[in-house]
């Protein structure tokens, strides 16, 4: 197993090299392996899903800073791959709080987080612009040299569609030492690209894609994206075989519910006892 500090390093070098990458989301120990079988090089963690197999609600403090940095430590210890927590807004609401965050991350072995400037409030579910920056700065500067931080603005899922804030707060989150800038759900290619202009030389994360519809990964490489993650979507994905089998068993189909992928392939892929 590589230290911590070796897994940064890769990849933080992922995001120095030509061309985009795809990080795709793990949720749990097979899903890590599989992907890890499949040729990806680093992997994210991913908020939602992990709330989804609680049985919680996502971005509402419902999963605790522990359980979400100790299931983004299980994706690397079982692959050995650098591992992006998704730490939603850092767990808690003042830049001591982000700290805090960031130094848990490292200690737990993972390569890279992200920090939004989300509250978990419903009432008021982005931070003041203020108080975002303040917030990524402190991550940034526990962050340093340690572990890549993503600053990540929510404002197009939180209720301000805002191009301009939006570009605003991810330039600031740059100046202020992020690493890595992300603003999930822009409408459309040219939102990317007006991003990606904005804080060049520093990397863009992009979900899946633009808001009018997923695009093949050349597509946003053209754009200047140099990173694609996709949130929850392989566990929906994941989900959408277990809403088709149970159709077929509701049927009393049983051999079309069956699985191609078999336990023990699973098993190989984990530790041995």
């Amino acid at each position: 197993m590589t230290s911590q500090a070796e897994r940064y390093e890769r990849f933080r070098a992922l995001h120095e090299r030509p061309g985009a990458f795809i990080m795709p989301n793990a949720w749990d120990g097979a899903s890590a392996v599989l992907l890890k079988r499949a040729g990806f090089e680093a992997l994210g963690s991913t908020s939602i899903a992990i709330a989804f197999a609680l049985g919680r609600q996502d971005g509402a403090h419902a999963v605790t800073r522990a359980e979400a940095i100790d299931n983004a430590g299980l994706l690397g210890d079982l692959t050995d791959l650098p591992v992006n927590g998704d730490l939603e807004d850092g767990f808690g609401p003042s830049p001591e709080d982000c700290v805090a965050t960031v130094e848990a991350a490292i200690a737990r072995g993972l390569a890279g987080l992200g920090i939004e400037d989300t509250t978990a409030d419903p009432a008021r579910p982005l931070h003041g612009f203020d108080a975002a920056v303040a917030r990524i700065r402190a991550a940034a500067a526990a962050a340093k040299g340690r572990i890549l931080l993503t600053g990540r603005t929510d404002n197009y899922l939180g209720g301000n569609p805002d191009l301009d804030d939006t570009i605003r707060r991810l330039v600031a989150f740059a100046e202020a030492g992020a690493d890595v800038l992300f603003a999930p759900g822009l409408p459309d290619l040219e939102a990317i690209r007006a991003v990606v202009k904005a804080v060049s030389p520093k990397p863009v994360n992009v979900v899946g894609g633009p808001g009018t519809g997923v695009v093949p990964l050349a597509v946003l490489a053209d754009a200047g994206v140099k990173r694609v993650s996709l949130g929850g979507a392989l566990q929906r994905r994941a989900l959408d075989g277990l809403v088709e089998a149970a159709a077929k068993l509701r049927d009393g189909d049983i051999p079309g519910a069956m699985p191609k992928l078999s336990s023990r392939e699973i098993a190989r892929l984990l530790p041995s006892a």
